[in-house]
């Protein structure tokens, strides 16, 4: 089995004018030992708060909505409502312009995905993800959903450019999971609920590239989101809403913004 390499805990943000309350599931250890993964950020918030139009340049972000609903505008016209269990993939790429706004209490989780310097560039693109559209592999005492990746015998396309598995791990008290992953990946798991064998609620376990299987054992009734990707062994610089290869990248990509040709 492939050993939890070591424990994080999230990190209590408190409010802001945007959110009622967040938190920092990833983001604090330094990006060579989170890679591909930037950020993770769990929020709670309302109508009296939200994220108005914004811009991003050179990243993704994957957006789990635990709970709520949460409307989306982009700069080309594109809207929709991501209600509980939906996830969104997007790639901001060149440049996008986007808002993502409560309708109503709405929990969410959002990852920043890195992309390699070969695609920073690429277009823009938005893929919204129904829970009903998510399969999902059954075992004794739970279930996984599978948003991206493979779980056994049940598998689902990469909605990000970048490739990346991400699973909804359900298990009852004393149930079992075995998770393959790929030998080139890092992995983290994220507990939202209950215990394991390794990890409890608000606590992220962390798995090296290398052989051998996740394994998990509920120790109480337990949900927990597995995120998985190859490691880009590229530099990262990263400021505000833009993630780039260079800080002449950074300046060019405000430069660009202000100019009004982010998105152009």
């Amino acid at each position: 089995m492939r050993p939890v390499s070591r424990v994080g805990r999230v990190i209590p943000l408190g409010p802001n004018e945007q959110v009622r309350k967040k938190q920092r599931v990833i983001g604090a250890e330094g990006w060579e030992k989170t890679s591909p993964f930037l950020f993770l950020s769990e929020d709670w918030f309302g109508p009296d708060g939200g994220f108005e139009t914004h811009p991003h340049r050179g990243m993704q972000t994957v957006t789990v909505v635990l709970e709520g609903a949460l409307e989306h505008r982009d700069h080309t016209g594109a809207q929709g409502v991501l209600n509980a269990g939906d996830v969104q993939w997007m790639t901001a790429g060149r440049g996008v312009l986007h808002s993502e706004m409560p309708q109503g209490p709405v929990h969410t989780l959002q990852l920043w995905l890195n992309l390699p310097r070969a695609q920073k560039m690429i277009p823009a693109r938005y893929r919204d993800q129904r829970l009903a559209d998510v399969p999902v592999r059954k075992i004794e005492g739970g279930e996984v959903r599978v948003y991206a990746g493979r779980s056994g015998d049940v598998q689902h396309a990469h909605g990000s450019d970048y490739p990346m598995s991400l699973l909804d791990i359900r298990l009852q008290a004393g149930a079992r999971l075995s998770q393959e992953l790929s030998g080139k990946d890092r992995a983290f798991i994220y507990a939202l609920e209950g215990a394991t064998d390794s990890i409890g609620a608000g606590e992220v376990a962390w798995f090296e590239p290398g052989d051998g299987e996740i394994s998990l054992t509920a120790q109480s009734d337990f949900r927990g989101l597995l995120f998985a990707g190859e490691p880009i062994r590229e530099p990262i610089v990263a400021y505000g809403p833009f993630v780039m290869s260079s800080e002449q990248e950074i300046v060019q990509a405000f430069q660009d913004y202000q100019a009004g040709r982010l998105v152009a």
